[in-house]
């Protein structure tokens, strides 16, 4: 115990925690650094706020947040009982952490991807082994493919935007039937395809969304898991063992709004992807090199200038993109695609500020 540590300390679990993008307040700041979305919820959203009856307020929520659980199911042509919605997909990804990597074994997940897996893995004294994506930012299936408690990958991946298709991941999913496997799709509504249709076919794997992206709620935190019942069973099992009553009131009765509305939804995700599309040809003609990202950014980097020295450079103009001093990501940027005005403020900066190098 070192000399400043009090003697009750040496009992705390302590563990290094996951660092989320910067979250700056300027009024006229462009921030691309998080991976939200830059338009408003569905109408029905904002319609259901201003006739939110707030004297509910002082009720619990349903803990079994039916509403919004059939709203995904009828959406998604499943049944109910396969649905898991917790506070944010961050709270349903620990939350399956917690429930099913469980093992002496390590679990798998690739060496670039999501930082909240680790912190998760070492948070539970779960084992784990990181698996190096190849020299294209892709998945080895082979190396999922060894013993393990478990596997959990992003689909598209992030921070580098590769969509793995689905033979690869039912690959994957075939050489671990003895492991739950969770594939992570928080981005997956800008031009991945799900592996939801797997759900029917395999019962151990777990298919996780949100509705932080492209339904446009990170403010409200709302994620959810669809896999067979059993799965969902367990983790409600877990859940009301530490919480009841995880959803709010507002969040289910707005999730439920921003559900209904899907032409809204697939014309919000279209925009981002038509913008993403053009940002891609106007990056590559200023020296830029990325993965073909199928999410809502962009994980760049550029021929000459370091990456560090561009985000610094565009921080001091307002504009917040996303910077990892890790190995193998310290030399790329991962930006979020803005609304297309933003992206014209980001691009006509880059062309002046590469201009003078």
């Amino acid at each position: 115990m070192s000399v400043m540590e009090q003697s009750w300390e040496k009992n705390i679990r302590k563990c290094v925690p996951y660092v989320a993008g910067e979250q700056p307040e300027k009024a006229k700041m462009i921030k691309l650094n998080t991976n939200e979305c830059p338009y408003p919820p569905a109408p029905g959203v904002k319609k259901a706020e201003e006739e939110m009856n707030l004297g509910n307020l002082r009720l619990y929520p349903d803990q079994n947040v039916t509403s919004l659980v059939n709203a995904l199911a009828e959406y998604y042509h499943v049944n109910p009982k396969q649905v898991f919605v917790g506070v944010g997909s961050d709270d349903v990804l620990a939350t399956s952490f917690l429930t099913f990597f469980n093992s002496d074994k390590p679990i798998l997940f690739p060496d670039v991807t999501y930082s909240f897996y680790d912190v998760w893995a070492n948070l539970y004294r779960i084992p784990f082994k990181t698996c190096p994506l190849d020299e294209e930012w892709k998945i080895v299936a082979e190396d999922y493919k060894q013993p393990n408690g478990g596997v959990i990958f992003p689909n598209p991946n992030a921070p580098t935007g590769v969509f793995e298709p689905l033979e690869k991941v039912e690959e994957i999913i075939k050489a671990n039937a003895d492991s739950v496997v969770i594939v992570d799709e928080a981005y997956v509504d800008f031009g991945g395809e799900s592996a939801l249709p797997l759900v029917e076919k395999y019962d151990n794997l777990l298919v996780v969304q949100t509705f932080s992206k492209s339904r446009s709620m990170a403010g409200l935190r709302i994620g959810f898991c669809i896999g067979s019942e059993k799965l969902i069973k367990y983790l409600n099992d877990v859940k009301f063992s530490i919480n009841s009553y995880t959803m709010n009131r507002p969040a289910l009765a707005l999730g439920v709004e921003a559900v209904k509305d899907d032409a809204y939804f697939k014309m919000v995700t279209g925009k981002i992807i038509a913008t993403r599309e053009r940002v891609k040809k106007e990056l590559a003609e200023l020296g830029f090199t990325f993965p073909d990202s199928k999410t809502n950014f962009i994980f760049a980097s550029h021929k000459t200038v370091p990456a560090k020295e561009i985000f610094e450079a565009l921080r001091e103009q307002d504009i917040y993109v996303r910077h990892w001093n890790k190995p193998r990501i310290d030399n790329s940027l991962r930006i979020t695609i803005g609304t297309d005005e933003e992206m014209d403020v980001l691009i006509s900066f880059l062309k002046k500020y590469l201009a003078g190098k």
